[in-house]
Order: structure tokens, then C-alpha cells, then sequence
């Protein structure tokens, strides 16, 4: 991966429909899309009773995508050589209301000593329905081409879930998982297969500090590039 100025595309409600036509033409080309979203936080816990503690985690990410907002999210495109677009990240930013939403305090102090406008997010944020309208036609999702990475990323997934169907999750880990494979066929999740690497663990930051990688940005979501093997497996973090 050769050194080079990172350009990162911010979306607002303003320009959407034009980032996102720009996008529908990179995607034919490049294939591979590291994804992050920020959300704001986690506000609620299940009560009753669960099968396993899978269904107890499932149970607690269902309950809070569908109670919550997503804040942001970040897509960088590459194709399976690392390749990138000339223009290869972008940022979506959605409306947010701290007046209105919910949300978890530490997590939006956390994105405010990021350097986050909130009064801008409400006042130029993007509507998650113009958002999901665009994105289920953008050639990103129910493509079985597009080679999806990530981090620890149920929750991600989840809030991109909603966006699509503009309805609740399903109220049982098996549909989710259904509803994943016909929206996002092909995921890598990061944290996943750092399991079958020897002396990688950690969270996002250790990584990329075990792999001497560079970030890039006041941004905080993440560039992520993987292949299969242990030896193979390289990650670029964008994050503040």
C-alpha cells in the first residue's frame, strides 16, 4: 500500500444524491468497502429471559439499534489488489437531535471531543429514509460481488439493517443473520479473524499499533483492508 493524501468525501443532506451517484460508479470497479458507523452508544438492557448469552447479546443489540440513531458512517473502497479510487473515502452524516434523541452520555461527550458539530448534524444531517432509498439502489447490497470489512461489527450492521428496511430488527438472531446474508452476502469482520492469528488481540487501536499502521484524520471510523490469511492481514486506520 503506497503513501498518498487521503481524501475523505463529507455527505450531508445537501450533496447525498451526488456522492452517492459518484459511488454507484466506483463500486463497479471496486468491490471491497471497509465500513464503520457511530452510533450513540448503548441505553437499554433486555429483561426476561434468554436462551444463551448469544441470544442475551443479539436481544440487547436488537432493543438498542431499534430505539437509537445512527450518528455516522464511513466507507472506504478498494478493489482486491488494494487498489483505491481516486476519491475512496466517504463520511455520511446523519441527522441528530441531542434535544430529541436518545443517547448515551459518555458516547456523544466521546464524539464531541472528536470534534463533532451536533448543531450541524441537526441542521444538515441526512434523513435515513433518503439515505436507505438510495443506498438499497447503489449496487452496494444483495450484491453477492461486493466484499464487505469490518470491526466488531454487529451493531454496525444492524443500524444498516434499519436503514434499508426502515423497520425494527427481527426479534430472532436466526432471521437477522437471514436478512444479513441477502443485504451483505460477503463480510470479513476483522476481530473475527483476529482469532486465527497468533499474538493479535485487542481492540481497533492495538491493532494498528501491533501492525504499525498510520491514521489519517479527525474522523473516527475505519479503513480496513484483509485477506484470508493470518500473514496477509493488513488493516489502515482512519480515525481521529
Amino acid at each position: 500500500m503506497t503513501d498518498r493524501q487521503w481524501e475523505i468525501r463529507e455527505v450531508w443532506a445537501s450533496n447525498l444524491e451526488a456522492e452517492m451517484e459518484i459511488i454507484r460508479q466506483v463500486v463497479t470497479k471496486f468491490h471491497y468497502v471497509a465500513m464503520d458507523t457511530e452510533f450513540p452508544g448503548v441505553v437499554a438492557r433486555p429483561i426476561g429471559s434468554f436462551t444463551s448469552k448469544t441470544d442475551y447479546h443479539y436481544q440487547t443489540l436488537r432493543c438498542n439499534v431499534d430505539l437509537l440513531k445512527i450518528i455516522q458512517l464511513g466507507l472506504t473502497f478498494a478493489d482486491e489488489q488494494g487498489n483505491f479510487p481516486a476519491s475512496c473515502t466517504w463520511q455520511f452524516n446523519f441527522t441528530f437531535n441531542l434535544s430529541e434523541d436518545m443517547y448515551a452520555q459518555d458516547s456523544i461527550d466521546l464524539l464531541k471531543n472528536s470534534g463533532i458539530d451536533f448543531h450541524k448534524f441537526e441542521r444538515d444531517g441526512i434523513d435515513v429514509h433518503d439515505f436507505g432509498e438510495l443506498l438499497i439502489t447503489s449496487g452496494l447490497v444483495l450484491n453477492d460481488e461486493i466484499k464487505w470489512m469490518s470491526f466488531h461489527s454487529g451493531y454496525d450492521f444492524g443500524y444498516l439493517l434499519k436503514l434499508l428496511t426502515f423497520s425494527a430488527l427481527p426479534a430472532a438472531e436466526d432471521d437477522f443473520f437471514a436478512m444479513m446474508r441477502l443485504y451483505f452476502p460477503c463480510i470479513y469482520d476483522i476481530k473475527f479473524m483476529m482469532k486465527s492469528c497468533r499474538n493479535l488481540r485487542g481492540g481497533l487501536n492495538d491493532l494498528a499499533d501491533d501492525l504499525d499502521v498510520v491514521r489519517y484524520g479527525p474522523v473516527s471510523y475505519t479503513h480496513l483492508r484483509a485477506h484470508e490469511t493470518c500473514a496477509d492481514l493488513v488493516c489502515r486506520l482512519l480515525l481521529e
